[in-house]
């Protein structure tokens, strides 16, 4: 079992920052990816970001240049920086991660429980 431990959410300006972080634990024997999604009302969840275990990275194109993803290998913690926030970037934000596990074999799937970005004045 895997756990994502999401914070880092919360009300913005739009052209504000915040910045979201998720650790995941567990019994994992590699992350293979971790990547940030979001889902607003009424939508579909989306990928935002991804980062694999060799620190490729790849964004959505709404995102891209205002968005940045990044990981702390030794802590299992993927981070999301966020900047120059518009309306239509407020969702919840959900962490993903594709990990191989100590008892087990391929990959498996584990989604946190998701972050509210209210983008406002």
């Amino acid at each position: 079992q895997v756990q994502l431990v999401e914070s880092g959410g919360g009300l913005v300006q739009p052209g504000g920052s915040l910045r979201l972080s998720c650790a995941a634990s567990g019994s994992i024997r590699s992350i293979n990816s971790m990547g940030w999604y979001r889902q607003a009302p009424g939508k579909e969840r989306d990928l935002v970001a991804s980062i694999t275990s060799f620190g490729e990275a790849k964004y959505a194109d709404s995102v891209k240049g205002r968005f940045t993803i990044s990981r702390d290998n030794a802590k299992n913690i993927v981070y999301l920086q966020m900047n120059s926030l518009k309306r239509e970037d407020a969702a919840v934000y959900y962490c993903n991660g594709r990990f191989e596990l100590l008892y087990g074999l391929g990959e498996y799937n584990y989604w946190g429980q998701g972050t509210q970005v209210t983008v406002s004045s």
